[in-house]
């Protein structure tokens, strides 16, 4: 399984939540330092806690289950996070 498939099934793990809000998130890229860029989608847009969302819920999914990520950042405005 490529970098891209393993990031992908990590988002699943917790794409069900963000789907229950009315939300979701798309991968935009992976760069070659090993960052996900995300487009975070639907009311995960422009939700006062999508910086949360970023960090507790995706970040911490996809740097478990794919180690090798050094970062996962939001492209639309969301808080960065390292």
């Amino acid at each position: 399984m490529d970098l891209l498939e393993r990031v992908e099934k990590a988002i699943d793990t917790v794409r069900p939540y963000l789907e229950a809000d009315g939300g979701n998130v798309k991968i935009v890229e992976i760069t070659p330092q090993n960052i996900v860029k995300l487009e975070l989608t639907g009311t995960c847009s422009n939700c006062a806690m999508s910086s949360m969302t970023m960090k507790a819920g995706i970040e911490e999914a996809v740097k478990r289950e794919v180690p090798e990520i050094v970062a996962v950042e939001a492209i639309n405005g969301v808080a960065i996070s390292r």
